[in-house]
């Protein structure tokens, strides 16, 4: 049930001594973040998991995924950041990247509300053409653009499609307990509503329900989800180095980011593990990115990126160490063998691709190592929703840790606020005239030096014989 940590292959990269150093530290935050006196303590809900959902929430979580099962063909799930990927993660992993396509995938779970991109948002009401539909709209506030702005496509599809009083049965919003623009409109209309919590921030919010009831509505178990991340946090709840894999995960990445590595890669060997990446993303890159500091989080998938990333990771500057992640298939596939072998490929015959894969991680191991990679390896036991709910608590308390020995608050993201405040200018949102005047200047004198450039550029040309009157015109134009 537990993930395990492997630290055998960075032993030439940091020594037992910088762990020993650094153990105090990590302690100190394990005090900090347990005794609820660190940076952002008002949010830390997420500890303990056991108390994220109420038996009775629980219960209505599984009674209207039940519903959604039997009414709708399609849940279209709106949300953004940590409101739709720890949901979209823990779906892939627990049941397939390919689930909407795989036969007796029913519901369909959609995603929207996640881009400003008007084909995605197209393409998903074309999905959802001759289907039964149900929305789960994701937003404490309900007025975060996104997400606000598919709800009212979508809204609008069920209204048109099935009356106002059936449309309502279908949508189910997750939101504040108590105020919002969200909140606000399911009391008027009667959408049933669950309970983001107050002391939980998005990025930490999957085991709520706003993981558990898309997951629910697909079949998975979530009580075992939140079994297994209780499992982790009582497992993590140790604050020796040497007993708390968590604590040791935190120490050794700022450790090697005080080494001059500047990003951790978190690595798999498979697809359905691709989104757990990119909830990793914002996890670590939210919590820790500021005043300038900390690691970039970034993704890959082996073997597929070895054919891409993997030259810059093997040879190129040294900057970044890997975090693999190592999981079982649910099922091995095994290659039959091909009379006159015309490919080379039967000497595989009586292995399972499980077991290839193995070796393409081994034979990466240690080419990385010798190319001067440190790797971490964590191995997850199955795929299946106790380890995963340990894999997201192992994760979450690592990051917080981490956060506090890096020196900052862990759980606040004030530079995400500030393109959300420049966009709303722009867009000539109410309230934002002023600071809508003085980013349209700064555009201006943007557009001015470009102009400026393009007429030297012009002019050089000009002078070189290099530039034909028509050729000119569409440098102007630029």
């Amino acid at each position: 049930m537990l993930p395990t940590l492997n630290t055998a292959f960075i032993k030439d990269f940091i020594t037992e001594g910088e762990i020993e150093a650094a153990a105090p530290y990590a302690e100190t935050a394990h005090r900090l973040l347990g005794g609820g006196n660190g940076p952002g303590s008002d949010f830390l809900g997420w500890l303990c998991p056991s108390d994220l959902v109420s038996s009775e929430e629980l219960a209505r979580i599984n009674s209207a995924a039940a519903r959604i099962r039997q009414d709708s063909d399609v849940l279209v799930v709106i949300g953004i950041g940590g409101s739709y990927l720890g949901a979209r993660a823990a779906l892939e992993f627990l049941r397939s990247q390919s689930y909407n396509l795989l036969p007796g995938s029913s519901p369909q779970i959609l995603f929207a509300g996640n881009t400003l991109g008007a084909d995605a948002l197209r393409d998903v009401i074309r999905l959802c053409e001759g289907k039964r539909v149900s929305v789960n709209v994701i937003s404490k506030s309900g007025t975060t653009t996104e997400p606000a702005l598919a709800f009212r496509v979508f809204r609008e599809l069920l209204y048109s499609r099935y009356g106002k009083e059936e449309a309502a049965r279908r949508i189910y919003c997750t939101t504040d307990k108590a105020r919002g623009t969200l909140k606000t409109l399911a009391g008027k209309e009667g959408y049933e509503t669950f309970v983001i919590p107050d002391d939980v921030g998005g990025r930490y919010s999957v085991l709520t329900p706003v993981g558990l009831l898309p997951l629910a509505a697909a079949g998975c178990d979530i009580g075992a989800l939140l079994e297994g991340a209780g499992a982790a946090a009582e497992k993590y709840s140790e604050p020796s180095v040497y007993k708390n894999d968590a604590c040791l995960y935190a120490i050794i990445r700022n450790i090697l980011y005080r080494k001059g590595y500047m990003a951790e890669s978190l690595v798999s060997y498979d697809p359905d593990l691709v989104m757990l990446g990119e909830w990793y993303k914002q996890l670590f890159g939210e919590s820790e990115g500021k005043d300038k500091k900390g690691l970039l989080p970034v993704s890959m998938c082996f073997s597929t990126d070895l054919h891409s990333l993997g030259q810059f990771v093997q040879d190129g500057r040294s900057l970044l160490f890997e975090t693999v992640l190592k999981v079982p298939p649910r099922e091995d596939f095994f290659l039959k063998p091909e009379e006159g072998d015309f490919d080379g490929l039967n000497f595989l015959t009586g292995q399972g691709l499980s077991a290839v894969n193995h070796k393409a991680f081994a034979g990466t191991l240690l080419a990385h190592l010798e190319g001067g990679v440190p790797n971490l390896t964590i191995d997850i036991p199955a795929k299946d929703e106790k380890s995963l709910g340990a894999l997201i608590y192992f994760f979450e308390k690592a990051c917080a840790l981490s956060g506090y020995l890096l020196g900052v608050n862990p759980f606040d993201q004030p530079g995400v606020e500030e393109y959300k405040k420049n966009m709303f200018a722009l867009l000539g949102k109410a309230g934002y005239e002023e600071r809508k005047k003085a980013l349209e200047e700064k555009l201006d004198y943007l557009k001015s030096v470009a102009r400026a450039e393009v007429a030297e550029k012009i002019k050089i040309a000009r002078e070189f014989g290099d530039i034909s009157e028509n050729a000119e015109f569409d440098a102007a134009k630029e």
